[in-house]
């Protein structure tokens, strides 16, 4: 499927799996089958043995069936697979009658006297039919994974001719018919893709495709406005260009999700991710350590050469104007220490090379070694110190967004003079940030961070001049109301910029501090015969694109108290305890909503989200229980606290459950039910961020005091009993995509067990 994932070509067992359905739907087949043929070769033929053999057999050939009948209906449906599809549908379905056939030993006297193959008799036949049908089903999967990249392309291109048709609208009542579909075509490109990037394998392709997909997001309301204000001004050369930039933006993320999907480029060979710091000091380190292995493994030339381009690359940090003049001097020093020790290593190694002829590193090398490793990691941690000091000074710093204050001022009032000056201050801002996030790259840690780096970089770079252009375009045309709210939508832009630039802040200091690992999407969607009756009161309804863009700020902030939790919860003792794990579950589904707002993650629709909003009202309360419990073994002052914050808890609580069961109809109610939900879960996190340092203290000082509050069952007694399935705890992704009824038939050919 590199080459060409839609295309024909043939298809054989060493294609790769580029999705975690296709390989996860596979992994239980493989571990089963290698068990079923991996059985001892004087296995005792007992009866019981023989009709547990049997049934397997049969049921795997009913199981093939069942899923070679689903591959035939989609082949039938995609004529251009058909010939594949049905090749690989042949070969499925005899693969499964002749693993029935070697199967069928209930009568194994009668079969060694027929002369005909067993499991027993004919091992190879087994295995050749195994490995057929590995190879066949594997081939239905990938195929079928084949129609969901169609289904991909095909929606691209309709939101393509939609939007060429936008570019040449000339009057406002044609362009608000074709956004009304252009909208609706972005909201279907924004769930496959999602859907998409959820379940691809490889990390760096979900970052690019988050990335573009952000892109996405905001280029729409961006493209509204833009082309609104083109559209009441059309002499305008800076509305034009603003309208023409966001035209542009959009084409170019449209492209990069499909070369994401298809995992090919438009202008031929992929194109390398810029090689950074951190990834040089972790390859320096490790060509380092591999001499006490081996003194031949690498070239002195080798190591000597790679930590040159290393220092080079310091000089990101060095030669700014940004840096001040004590930093620029430690990270100069530290570098030429570490030039020494890697002197002193090469050195050393060559000594030991000619003098000792020995393969192995000697207690010299080793203490090279351990010094050049030393050097580099210190260096590390000081660019890392630099980089990520200088960003948290920026985000403070554009947090109350004065420059764009003024010029909206500026503009609003008709004052060129004005827009130009603050116009020059925010362009100073802008290369500030576009340095920052490029240094944060050199120190991110981990691919994906760093293409998440290069993308806020580049938003910064890009939408810095369209802000621009778009005060000038209100200055012109101070009286226009649409000019003003162009000017809102690109300032907004920038400020939701900053908002993930925190965000990615945080991440880039986790992975620094090991604390890496996957957010768990929290989630308890609807079950047949669960939640029925309140249900049935809601129609399930999906934002469009505008109302997406609306909430897109909410759900950053959500996002962001969603970390404050979680860095909070990683301080207390007790990990174990009660609360930590009603808070973990608290953060996870505030989590998975603020994934509701971009698009993304396993909630849908806004049925899912406001069943979410339920659940986790209900673990509020849940808290709400246990922190009563804690107020009753504290002092008058600290009980009083408790109380206090719990009453606005739970207040919280009930009026997010209020929100969530109250039955609406329309959009307009349905949108401001969405509005409602997210504002009232803030309310709830930014309680517990404040209760948990209190609480984590409390505990600790009762524990001192009276040691009443150490046992996490002591807690658990008094909590109101509630049963969260693990399954949910830790649902992560959704294979989307309609292959799901391949799965399900898959799922019968995971039964077989060790007999």
């Amino acid at each position: 499927m590199a080459s060409s994932p839609c295309g024909g070509g043939n298809f054989d067992c060493g294609l790769e799996i580029q999705t975690r359905s296709v390989e996860q739907t596979l992994i239980p087949l493989v571990s089963q089958i290698t068990t079923l043929i991996n059985h001892k070769d004087k296995l005792k033929k007992t009866e019981k043995t023989l009709r547990a053999i049997q049934r397997v057999g049969q049921a795997v050939s009913v199981a093939v069936g069942r899923f070679v009948a689903v591959g035939e209906a989609i082949a039938a449906e995609n004529e251009d697979l058909k010939d594949e599809m049905g090749l690989a549908c042949f070969e499925a379905r005899r693969a499964g009658t002749a693993i029935a056939q070697l199967t069928d030993v209930s009568s194994l006297e009668q079969c060694e006297g027929d002369g005909r193959s067993t499991v027993f008799s004919d091992r190879t036949g087994m295995v050749k039919a195994a490995r057929m049908l590995l190879s066949s089903v594997t081939k239905v999967l990938v195929l079928a994974d084949c129609i969901v990249i169609k289904q991909i392309i095909s929606s691209r291109n309709k939101v393509l001719v939609t939007l060429e048709q936008l570019e040449r609208v000339s009057t406002f009542q044609e362009f608000v018919q074709i956004f009304s579909q252009f909208g609706n075509e972005m909201v279907e490109f924004a769930h496959l893709t999602g859907d998409r990037q959820n379940d691809l394998k490889d990390e760096k392709k979900r970052a690019r495709m988050a990335a573009a997909r952000a892109v996405l997001e905001k280029c729409t309301m961006m493209l509204l406005t833009a082309s609104k204000t083109c559209l009441r001004h059309p002499d305008c050369e800076s509305a034009r260009i603003n309208k023409e930039a966001v035209f542009q933006r959009m084409r170019l993320a449209l492209e990069q999700v499909i070369e994401i999907v298809t995992d090919t480029r438009s202008g031929g060979e992929a194109k390398a991710l810029p090689v950074s710091i951190y990834a040089g000091i972790k390859d320096f380190k490790v060509k380092v350590e591999g001499l006490r292995d081996s003194l031949y493994c690498v070239s002195c030339e080798a190591v000597a050469a790679q930590l040159e381009a290393l220092v080079e690359k310091t000089e990101d940090f060095t030669d700014s104007a940004y840096t001040s003049h004590e930093q620029r001097e430690t990270i100069i020093q530290l570098c030429q220490i570490t030039r020494q020790e890697t002197k002193q290593l090469i050195s050393t190694w060559r000594h030991v090379q000619q003098l000792l002829k020995a393969k192995e590193a000697t207690d010299e090398v080793e203490l090279s070694i351990l010094k050049t490793c030393q050097s580099v990691s210190d260096l590390r941690r000081e660019l890392h110190r630099v980089a990520v000091g200088r960003a948290t000074e920026l985000l403070k710093l554009h947090s109350d967004h004065l420059v764009l204050q003024a010029l909206k001022a500026s503009g609003g009032d008709g004052n060129l003079e004005a827009v130009a000056d603050y116009a020059g201050t925010l362009t100073e801002h802008k290369e500030h940030l576009v340095e920052t996030c490029r240094l944060l790259c050199h120190i991110s840690g981990t691919e994906p961070l760093e293409i998440t780096c290069i993308h806020a970089e580049e938003t910064f770079r890009v939408i810095g001049p369209q802000i621009i252009s778009a005060a000038k375009t209100l200055a012109l045309h101070p009286t226009s109301k649409i000019a003003k709210e162009n000017l809102d939508v690109f300032c907004e832009a920038w400020e939701s910029q900053l908002c993930d630039m925190a965000i990615l802040l945080k991440e880039i200091n986790d992975v620094f501090e090991g604390r890496r690992g996957d957010k768990k999407t929290y989630l308890s969607l609807p079950r047949p015969g669960k939640h029925s009756a309140n249900l049935k009161t809601v129609k399930a309804a999906k934002l469009d694109a505008e109302e997406q863009t609306t909430i897109a700020k909410l759900g950053l902030e959500l996002c962001l108290l969603t970390s404050d939790v979680d860095s909070e919860v990683e301080r207390w003792d007790e990990q174990d305890h009660e609360m930590v794990r009603l808070y973990q579950i608290i953060s996870s589904m505030a989590y998975s909503m603020y994934l509701f707002t971009r698009g993304e993650g396993l909630l849908k629709t806004t049925l899912d989200l406001f069943h979410q909003a339920e659940v986790l009202s209900d673990q509020g309360l849940q808290l709400c229980h246990i922190l009563h419990s804690l107020s009753t073994q504290l002092l008058d002052e600290d009980r009083i606290l408790i109380l206090s914050e719990t009453e606005k808890l739970s207040a919280a609580c009930q009026q997010l459950q209020v929100c969530a069961k109250t039955p609406v109809q329309g959009k307009s109610a349905i949108f401001q039910k969405v509005d409602s939900s997210i504002q009232n879960t803030k309310g709830i996190l930014t309680v517990v961020v404040y209760l948990l340092p209190i609480c984590n203290k409390l505990i600790r000082k009762c524990k001192s005091e009276r040691s009443c509050l150490a046992s996490p069952q002591h807690w658990r007694e008094k909590q109101l009993s509630t049963t969260v399935s693990e399954e949910t705890l830790n649902g992560k992704g959704s294979s989307g995509f309609g292959v799901k009824s391949l799965e399900q038939h898959m799922a019968n050919l995971t039964f077989l067990e060790s007999k």
